[in-house]
């Protein structure tokens, strides 16, 4: 994500807590002005998501971090969220995850190195039979 990187760096404040969208001065965008202030439909219309919500963003950010691993407790305090139901949302089953799984119940079948489409995590497990 180094394009990110780059845009965070030349548009947001060095801080970890800095703002990463702001008003015209600098201030916290509220929940009233931020389309019109931040550009949103034309941004999203210009990608070709027309439809896509900023909580969207949000919501992907938390899927894709429950994808990696991240426990439970830690998406709760991410999230704000005080319930166990709340933070579940995000644990969508994805059909990579099935196949991480599947092998994880079949010892005898482990990926190899050549099987990196199943879960790119588990390719250090086992060396590939034609040991590339």
């Amino acid at each position: 994500m180094p394009e990110l990187r780059k845009h965070l760096d030349a548009y947001t404040g060095p801080d970890s807590t800095a703002l990463v969208f702001t008003g015209q001065r600098g201030g916290v965008l509220r929940r009233g002005n931020f389309r019109k202030a931040s550009g949103w439909s034309a941004a999203v219309a210009a990608i070709g998501l027309p439809g896509l919500h900023f909580h969207d963003l949000r919501h992907t950010g938390n899927t894709l971090a429950a994808q990696d691993g991240v426990r439970l407790a830690d998406l709760k305090a991410r999230m704000g969220h005080d319930s166990v139901r709340a933070a579940m949302i995000y644990q969508h089953a994805t059909t990579s995850r099935d196949e991480a799984i599947r092998w994880a119940a079949s010892a005898d079948t482990l990926p190899t190195l050549s099987s990196r489409s199943v879960c790119p995590t588990w390719t250090n497990l086992r060396p590939s039979p034609n040991g590339a």
